[in-house]
């Protein structure tokens, strides 16, 4: 059968769910009403933590909301860029390693410079990530 033209065009392209405002918004209030159930009840932060990782990673709410800040001109882009970079990524990675060794071997004091020296540098390559490139 030959199917009339133009009946495919009379519906609009459906989005695919981890797309859609309708459902993402809901998802995003819902894990911030559970975290501060969470928070109120006492329950354990670690807990909070991966709940709130978990449903992020499987509903794509983290990047839906990265879609969101992305949005905001000029410097949201940049927002979402310098957050998408690997090596940032990688510094505060080995930087908790380095501090959770530290702390065990018993040099808490250290820690807390070591990692301000290193908020500190990721700071700095972000600032000079913005400036490059509105520059």
């Amino acid at each position: 059968m030959v199917e009339p033209v133009g009946v495919e065009d009379d519906f609009p392209p459906r989005l695919p769910w981890w797309r859609n405002w309708k459902v993402m918004l809901p998802v995003w209030l819902a894990m911030v009403a559970l975290v501060g159930l969470g928070l109120h009840f006492n329950v354990d932060h670690e807990v909070i933590a991966g709940g709130v990782l978990a449903i992020g990673l499987i509903t794509n709410a983290f990047v839906w909301l990265l879609g969101i800040v992305a949005l905001v001109p000029i410097i949201g882009p940049l927002i979402v860029k310098v957050l998408s970079i690997g090596l940032i990524w990688l510094l505060n990675a080995v930087g908790y390693l380095v501090a959770y060794v530290a702390i065990r071997r018993g040099y808490s004091k250290d820690v807390l410079t070591y990692r301000g020296i290193t908020v500190a540098l990721i700071i700095g390559i972000v600032i000079g990530f913005v400036l490059g490139k509105l520059v």
